[in-house]
């Protein structure tokens, strides 16, 4: 790990609380991992699994003010499903706090909610690696999308979209359209 990783992962352990930041780091190592497994820039995937959740040192409330006060425009589903505005709050401040130029890091961190159609290979890691990585509670289908996820990412990121869109419809909860997008784009 890079002289500056280490900062910022210290700067992160004083500002997350314990539980967030261990996840933190399993999302970079299993990052890694998969960047190691599917020949991605590892470097980049330690950065993004890294940072991926660095704007959820505060509240949602907060949050949503830090990005009218940042100027980072927010969709009604954003507003309506306050979890995923550390998405682009967390890129905003990898950007501006913690100095990172590298766009594919940057756009790794703010879709790693929702997920996107035609994804990039980071962004599939880091989207896929928050989704499994070994801090995580088991839930229906994380062991079979642990499984499968080393030889087939993108029927992982099929499966972990499907899951989560199937988990907030039977809690009643409402679903980001993007992460909808993301399930019919990858199912093909």
């Amino acid at each position: 790990m890079t002289e500056e990783l280490l900062k910022i992962r210290k700067d992160l352990s004083k500002k997350l609380k314990n539980e967030r930041f261990e996840h933190t780091i399993g999302v970079m190592y299993t990052a890694a991992s998969l960047a190691m497994c599917y020949g991605s820039d590892i470097q980049k995937a330690l950065t993004a699994g890294l940072l991926h959740d660095c704007g959820k040192y505060c509240s949602a409330k907060e949050q949503i003010k830090l990005c009218r006060k940042y100027d980072i425009q927010l969709t009604e589903s954003e507003l309506e499903m306050p979890a995923l505005v550390h998405a682009k709050l967390g890129a905003y401040l990898a950007r501006h706090e913690y100095k990172v130029k590298d766009q594919d890091v940057l756009d790794a961190i703010t879709c790693h909610t929702t997920g996107r159609p035609g994804m990039t290979l980071l962004e599939k890691i880091i989207y896929i690696a928050d989704y499994i990585e070994p801090n995580r509670r088991i839930i229906p289908g994380l062991e079979e999308i642990r499984g499968i996820v080393f030889q087939d990412i993108d029927r992982a990121v099929y499966l972990s979209a499907k899951n989560t869109v199937r988990y907030l419809n039977d809690g009643g909860k409402a679903v980001d359209p993007m992460t909808v997008s993301t399930c019919e784009y990858y199912q093909k």
